[in-house]
């Protein structure tokens, strides 16, 4: 979203309480026209409650909520230009495929014939042409997402709200749906907004990704960003593989930081952290982005070194995990491509190495 448009939700210190509980805890948020924007956290984070605010089915405790810059905190779900696609499926099961797709334009009072034309143009844009006459138990879970989503897209608004729509899907079903979800978004044009908590999902769809946890927004960005240049802690922790230990800065200066890590001491770049010497503060390291090899070896320019013993490898396939003990007892968790690892053995003095610029500082 540039600086120019205005933004289609804008949520301004939004909360909702229940009771002593703060299930959301005054959160700030834009999304813009067109955007397919993810909520991902963990379980019991306030994705689905800032969702269901967002869709009218709660009201808030306090904040501000504008839609296209109307501000709808108090109207209820079918006075906002916002449809729903639930995790359950939520299809009448006494009605056929068609006829769930088209429920919402009867309740407009629409005429028939036009009814069955936008139902027909519906069902071909997901895919399920020729199937309208189907009762919801004659079809798989992924066409059965593929009704709700019909049957959602069908009513013609402009912000598609998708509370966890993959979770009842196995693997390779949610690979694909996750294909199908994005290039639907581009093909109708409008917002959607997407509840996960699974990481590869949301990187697969996202144009922008906020990161909720705990009740409030932890921070937002493109998948790239938050991945490859997470600003907080937990964000470095949630997404991907890090291996993120706890330190003692022993120097600073306006580019760097020394650290303690290892039984050593290793430099970090500093990135405009405000700490000091004798502060206690994270090291966060990307598991890729460690290279590991028998003792020995000199290290590259611009790369730091630790030496360790190597654990064990554990196959993922693609990749394989390989752990190596520090000299001070702690891990360090390497993923490289499988294969090409045979002189690693259990019990070898090994060093790990890695590009100074690859780590990364947050502040206790």
């Amino acid at each position: 979203m540039t600086n120019s448009q205005m933004p289609v939700v804008k949520i301004t210190d939004l909360a909702k309480s229940y009771g002593a509980v703060e299930a959301l805890k005054g959160v700030d948020l834009e999304v813009g026209a067109g955007e397919y924007f993810v909520l991902l956290g963990p379980s019991g984070g306030g994705k689905t409650t800032l969702l269901r605010l967002i869709g009218g089915f709660i009201r808030p405790t306090r904040g501000e909520l504008l839609l296209h810059g109307r501000d709808v905190s108090n109207l209820p779900p079918d006075k906002r230009p916002t449809s729903m696609v639930f995790q359950s499926y939520a299809l009448f099961p006494h009605m056929s495929v068609a006829q769930n797709v088209g429920y919402g334009l009867r309740l407009k009072k629409l005429p028939k014939a036009e009814i069955k034309d936008k139902v027909d143009a519906m069902l071909d844009m997901v895919g399920l042409i020729g199937l309208g006459g189907r009762q919801p138990h004659e079809l798989s879970g992924g066409q059965q997402q593929r009704v709700q989503l019909a049957r959602s897209l069908v009513l013609e608004r402009d912000i598609l709200l998708l509370d966890e729509p993959l979770a009842a899907l196995d693997a390779q079903l949610r690979k694909d749906m996750c294909f199908e979800l994005k290039h639907l978004q581009e093909k109708v044009g409008i917002t959607f907004i997407h509840v996960t908590h699974n990481q590869e999902e949301a990187m697969t769809v996202a144009d922008r990704i906020a990161v909720i946890a705990d009740g409030e927004l932890v921070e937002a960005g493109t998948a790239k960003q938050i991945y490859e240049r997470p600003e907080k802690r937990f964000t470095a922790g949630f997404i991907g593989e890090n291996n993120i230990f706890e330190s003692k800065v022993t120097a600073v200066s306006n580019k760097t930081v020394r650290v303690e890590l290892g039984a050593s001491e290793i430099t970090v770049p500093r990135r405009n952290v405000d700490v000091k010497k004798g502060a206690r503060i994270w090291v966060s390291i990307r598991s890729e982005l460690l290279d590991v090899k028998p003792s020995g070896q000199k290290p590259k320019a611009g790369w730091e070194v630790l030496d360790g013993t190597y654990s064990e490898a554990i196959y993922l396939g693609l990749v394989t995990s390989h752990i190596v003990t520090l000299k001070d007892g702690r891990q360090v968790n390497i993923r490289k491509v499988s294969g090409g690892d045979k002189v690693l053995k259990p019990g070898k003095s090994v060093c790990i190495s890695w590009r100074q610029d690859d780590a990364r500082l947050y502040l206790m």
